[in-house]
């Protein structure tokens, strides 16, 4: 069923034009509400006319948790937590032998170095299905990859290798979007013939003498791509956040950050000495909310107005599957002078007719992006990210930058894996391959998403995002679908608390132009079978928009006032 921009798979379409009189538009979610016109008179302009600022339909939806399975859940983790004290007393009295790290019999006065207590998870839960992480692949991590086979013999406290090799795995879990993780093509003859004139390393900063022509010709050219006055690159993606987001603001400013936000932008939010609300996921009701507290209240105590309000948000969650309702955060941006932080690791490449991201997928002004974050770790397959916006901005973080001042430059052959990438997704190859990989990531993507939501399993996040959760929510069938997947020769990943919320352990699969259609067929079929041997067919057809969902106003804020 096709539904208007801004509309909901689970309620009818509508315009936003025809909606004022009959009831409100939040949020792209229509409310039925009695009084009429005067509540709507006193909603701000993007909010009652937010479906003509979408220019696609948009569609997301998070399907309801069934009651029973939320109890059998708390549960689980309930009888999991009782048996994990019931180990702890058999380990202190040496009943049971103890593996985990403890502090020496002749330190036992002294404050605790491991914090004994806090690794309770660690020890008792996640050590019964740590095997499903960290396996070692001995491959390029493209469509299929040879996994080294392990075994533990001490409940995976520890594994040693068997020396064979699972071969030709269906990887369903790297961040290879648009398939240039690969050792064979163009982009690996021009990164090796970089490699025999310029060497791996530069052993240096770009300030001393570690500054490349290839440097000067990748930010150029992300300039370029992104449609923004200056760019500059970093070495690492998760550095590009953390570092830079301090240099930006610091205290006397706001940051409003959503919820799910990655550790990166949480981690240079609490660097950066700026107070700290956090607004519910995607939901713009909280946003304006802390917009409209802001403005009118300004800082705690002394009320004098922010130095700046900087809104943190990503394009696409890489938890949820969702995309980032970016046309109204913009309409909310400006309307309350705020400046805005897009963090494009997860859409960047893999998002929008020509590839260029969230920016694209809307059809929006990069201009209205005060600063734009993205990485080359993902649709480049490559390591690294970047920071895109004004020549004012560029300048300024290339001297008050620790990423930029202190870091090491990108390795030579990693930068010509980035230009020689990206120039195939902008055409400048001469050859159509970007495009036919972009079309083909989204018709995989919504084939894929499309086959799992029939076969009865409860799907997160938006019909065009690669990344696909698929809910688990009990904790032994976390370590079951991991393991039972690799039985067949199907490579996931499996996430639980405390990545997620308790109840909400989910596999997360990550799709890629890679993927054949023959692929994705086999892998469906797989799922299909684990599905009904596990139970995990929860779906009931009744999507509840995560916008319908009640969110507390209460704020969390850090500050040190």
């Amino acid at each position: 069923m096709r539904t208007e921009p801004g509309g909901c798979c689970c309620r009818r379409p509508v315009r936003a034009n025809d909606c004022v009189a009959n009831g409100e538009v939040r949020n792209g979610y229509v409310r039925i509400s009695a009084a009429t016109a005067a509540a709507a008179a006193g909603q701000i302009h993007h909010v009652t006319q937010n479906g003509g600022l979408y220019k696609r339909p948009f569609n997301e939806g998070f399907e309801e948790t069934p009651m029973l399975v939320a109890v059998l859940t708390y549960v689980g983790y309930g009888v999991l937590t009782l048996f994990g004290y019931l180990r702890d007393f058999l380990r202190h009295w040496r009943i049971e032998k103890c593996h985990h790290a403890t502090e020496r019999e002749e330190q036992k006065d002294f404050v605790s170095l491991y914090q004994d207590f806090e690794n309770f998870y660690t020890r008792n839960l996640y050590m019964r299905i740590r095997d499903n992480w960290n396996r070692p692949i001995c491959s390029v991590p493209g469509a299929r990859v040879d996994i080294m086979e392990r075994q533990s013999h001490d409940y995976n406290w520890s594994f040693k290798y068997t020396g064979n090799v699972i071969k030709d795995v269906i990887n369903m879990g790297s961040y290879n979007y648009l398939g240039f993780a690969r050792n064979t093509g163009p982009c690996q003859e021009a990164a090796a013939k970089v490699l025999e004139e310029y060497g791996v390393g530069v052993c240096s900063t770009r300030q001393e003498i570690g500054n490349l022509d290839k440097h000067e010709e990748l930010e150029k050219l992300v300039a370029s791509f992104l449609g923004v006055e200056a760019a500059m690159t970093y070495g690492m993606g998760f550095a590009t956040n953390s570092m830079n987001i301090p240099a930006l603001v610091s205290k006397g400013c706001l940051i409003l950050s959503d919820e799910l936000n990655h550790a990166s932008l949480v981690l240079g939010a609490r660097l950066s000495g700026a107070t700290i609300r956090v607004f519910k996921h995607n939901n713009m009701q909280s946003l304006e909310k802390l917009l409209k507290d802001a403005i009118v209240y300004g800082q705690p105590r002394t009320r004098r107005p922010w130095k700046k309000i900087l809104i943190l948000v990503e394009g696409i969650y890489s938890m949820e599957g969702s995309i980032v309702r970016l046309p109204e955060v913009i309409a909310l941006k400006k309307k309350y002078k705020a400046y805005l932080y897009l963090d494009e690791a997860h859409s960047i490449g893999a998002l929008g007719p020509t590839g260029r991201g969230v920016v694209d997928y809307f059809g929006l002004d990069p201009e209205d992006v005060d600063i734009m974050m993205g990485t080359f770790t993902k649709s480049f397959g490559a390591s690294g990210g970047y920071i895109g916006g004004k020549k004012e901005l560029i300048d300024y973080l290339r001297t008050h930058s620790h990423s930029a001042v202190y870091a090491t430059s990108l390795s030579p052959p990693v930068v010509e894996q980035i230009i020689t990438s990206m120039k195939c997704i902008m055409g400048q190859d001469g050859t159509t391959l970007g495009k036919e990989c972009i079309q083909q990531l989204a018709e995989n993507v919504r084939y894929f998403r499309r086959r799992l939501k029939n076969m009865g399993f409860i799907i997160y996040g938006n019909e065009d995002s690669p990344v696909v959760p698929l809910m688990l929510y009990m904790p032994a069938k976390i370590g079951a679908f991991g393991r039972e997947m690799l039985k067949r020769n199907i490579g996931v990943v499996v996430v639980g608390f405390p990545a997620t919320p308790i109840i909400e352990s989910r596999a997360r699969f990550c799709l890629s132009a890679a993927h054949t259609k023959e692929m994705l067929d086999t892998a469906l079929k797989e799922i299909d079978e684990v599905g009904d041997l596990l139970h995990l067919k929860y779906s009931r057809h009744r999507s509840v928009p995560l916008l319908d969902r009640p969110f507390d106003e209460t704020t969390y804020e850090e500050t040190e006032d």
